[in-house]
């Protein structure tokens, strides 16, 4: 009895144990399916990890390599400059290790295939730029990174690094350009600019616009045999042929104004070029864009229609004109900030105020639908005019170091990343001859520019643009970061390719050939070298009453504009020039006395006017201040009011005077402001004693 028990006892406890042991099964066994999931999800997130670290690596690397290739330019540079080897400039020489690197890029390094993770069918009727995916009930988004070639699809690791090294189009246009073109605004030397702003508009607006039509027509000339011989492998039309002309139009000559700085050529062949180079930039993209917008009633939007003709002629100085009020108004709001508050007291706010402001001008004009590029110009002409001059001497100093830096390392970042997307971007079209024709229609459409404006110049210029200069100006032609950016921004259609992968070859040949050959092509046409920037008898040596009828013809367009800004504009916006208590009618005294700032005749070195470039040889000028009075009247003759100008120089002793460094006279109190450039020791006058 005792041992029945027993056994069932036994029993009981064994089949409880098994119990046991199979609900720590079941749970065990719920507890794993339902943590699997989390399992895979953990996984994927560490795969994922994984390959967001390696993509970062990846492009640190890449711009790693940008870096590389900067320092390997500025090493070589220095070692040119110390040798004194010009036959390759800096820009030449970036875009060659460009091409290095992108030869070893393109044929040296690849990533081991991956094809197992990539799915290759799936028909779509379209390409759309956002992709939704469900993946077991999970969705993820894909964006379209563009086309690949049916013969490289088994290489997409490699498409994929190629495609990493090659930077979105709207880094050039928001990031690389605007110091490039700011730049060229601020430093711009404004006395020779001015002396020669009909021709420089000229060439700029006038020139471009011949040199568009002309490209435009010969390219469509080239593009209709093509397609007879069987050569046009896609769509190519007109408005095609004009975008291409307009685009190749904007000029570069970076190399040969660097060179022309170095040898110190004839300061208006410099003038004349770096204003066109300047201006014809914004000219060509906001025609560019102007044909872009071209479109005709119906269905063909490539047929000619006078109506559309007028519209994109109306969007073109829409849009100019826009731009270029919006530059303006920009830089006369930092000027009034600069001159009213005590920022020059803080000079690191003062620098950073002055740098977020210039540079957002471009970007309200891109966001506001007009053109960046012309605003930008026109607020750095703006602000080295006006809020320069309002600018603490530190400041001064930084925004000037500041603004040649950034357009040295994105100049030469651009023209390396030229080399480079040879071979990194993955849809060339190269077709010889649509290479063949763009490069004559191209020495076509410059000569159409330079040589009949010239000869119509000349007949109403006294200073004459001699042949050698205009043969200069032909082989100058180079193209450069503009021309590439305008090719790059769109590339999606067989014509754009197409016209991406010659504008390369157009700026490659340009800047090597004609860039290294500058130094041979001046001693071949005879101009002149050292010549000194503050010589006014530059173009041809005259002396006497024939000189002064150079200088007062030189400027007469701004006659009226300068004696208004310097009366008007620059005491209101700036702490320099006469007080308005002296220029303005006496009715208006107080709003003088208002908007003349306490500062600006409180601080000495403030009341210097740093706008050294602007011609005083105007006829017809008065700089009135209260009692003194400085003019020049027409026949060039300078006469001075107030008894302490008795016995004035003469008048050849004054033009000579003039021509030097900032002068200034002080008499009962006030200080005489003469802007001129400032690269002279100020003039003594012996005979007179009086310090200028």
């Amino acid at each position: 009895m005792v041992f029945k028990v027993t056994v069932n006892s036994a029993w009981r406890a064994t089949r409880t144990l098994w119990l046991l042991v199979l609900v720590s099964l079941s749970v065990c066994i719920c507890v794993c399916r339902a943590s699997s999931p989390q399992e895979d999800s953990a996984m994927e997130n560490i795969v994922t990890e994984k390959k967001a670290e390696e993509s970062h690596r990846q492009d640190s690397a890449d711009l790693l390599i940008f870096i590389l290739l900067l320092t390997l330019t500025i090493l070589t540079i220095w070692l040119f400059k110390h040798r004194r080897f010009r036959f390759l400039h800096e820009t030449g020489l970036a875009m060659i290790y460009g091409l290095l690197v992108g030869v070893v890029l393109r044929y040296g390094i690849h990533v081991p295939r991956d094809i197992s993770n990539a799915t290759l069918g799936c028909p779509v009727n379209a390409s759309p730029a956002t992709l939704l995916i469900n993946v077991s009930g999970k969705f993820y988004e894909y964006t379209l990174k563009g086309e690949i070639n049916a013969n490289e699809v088994d290489n997409v690791q490699d498409n994929e690094m190629l495609r990493k090294v090659t930077f979105d189009p709207e880094v050039f246009f928001n990031i690389l350009l605007p110091p490039i073109i700011f730049h060229a605004g601020y430093s711009l030397k404004r006395r020779h600019f001015f002396r020669n702003m009909g021709s420089i508009l000229a060439y700029a607006f006038l020139g471009t616009v011949i040199s568009c039509f002309v490209i435009g027509l010969l390219m469509y000339g080239c593009v209709m045999l093509m397609k007879q011989v069987g050569q046009l492998g896609g769509d190519f039309f007109f408005t095609d042929c004009l975008f291409f002309g307009a685009i190749v139009s904007a000029t570069d000559p970076v190399t040969v104004l660097a060179i022309f700085n170095e040898l110190q050529v004839d300061v208006d062949l410099y003038a004349l070029l770096f204003g066109e180079s300047v201006l014809n930039d914004a000219v060509a993209l906001v025609l560019s864009s102007s044909i872009v917008a071209y479109q005709p009633q119906g269905d063909n939007s490539h047929t000619f229609e006078g109506t559309a003709m007028l519209k994109s002629f109306g969007i073109f100085l829409g849009v100019f004109s826009g731009s270029f009020a919006l530059g303006v108004a920009t830089g006369i709001v930092t000027a009034l900030v600069t001159k009213f508050t005590k920022l020059r007291d803080f000079q690191l706010l003062e620098t950073a105020l002055f740098f977020l402001m210039s540079w957002s001008t471009f970007l309200l004009a891109e966001a506001c639908g007009f053109t960046g590029v012309v605003a930008v110009l026109f607020c750095g002409i703006t602000q080295a005019h006006y809020t320069f001059n309002n600018l603490s001497p530190d400041s001064q100093d930084r925004t000037k170091q500041l603004f040649e830096l950034l357009n040295f390392l994105a100049e030469n970042f651009i023209f390396s990343y030229m080399g480079l997307t040879l071979f990194t971007f993955q849809n060339h079209v190269f077709n010889p001859m649509f290479i063949v024709g763009a490069f004559v229609a191209v020495f076509l459409g410059r000569a159409a520019n330079i040589y009949p404006l010239s000869f119509l110049l000349n007949l109403g210029r006294r200073n004459k643009i001699r042949s050698n200069f205009q043969h200069m100006m032909m082989f100058a032609g180079l193209r450069g970061a503009m021309t590439f950016a305008l090719s790059i921004r769109d590339t999606a259609t067989y014509a754009r390719q197409m016209m991406f992968s010659t504008t390369l070859l157009v700026v490659f040949f340009t800047v090597w050939i004609c860039g290294g050959g500058t130094t041979q092509m001046l001693s071949c046409q005879r101009i002149r070298v050292g010549v000194d920037s503050d010589q006014d008898n530059s173009m041809s040596i005259t002396e006497g009453p024939e000189r002064r009828s150079t200088k007062q013809e030189s400027a007469w367009l701004f006659r009226i504009w300068y004696n208004f800004d310097h009366n008007y504009l620059k005491p209101i916006l700036t702490h320099s020039g006469p007080p308005l208590t002296a220029t303005l009618p006496p009715c208006c005294g107080p709003l003088a006395r208002f908007l003349t700032s306490p500062q600006a005749y409180e601080n000495e070195c403030q009341l210097k006017d740093d706008d050294s470039d602007l011609i005083l040889t105007d006829g017809d000028i008065n700089l009135t201040y209260g009692d003194i009075t400085v003019s020049t009247d027409a026949s060039g003759a300078h006469t001075s009011g107030g008894a302490a100008f008795a016995g004035a120089a003469t008048s050849d002793d004054l033009d000579r005077e003039l021509t030097y460094g900032d002068h200034e006279l002080v008499m009962r109190g006030t200080r005489l402001v003469l802007p001129m450039d400032d690269s002279e020791p100020p003039f003594t006058d012996l005979h007179h004693g009086m310090r200028m």
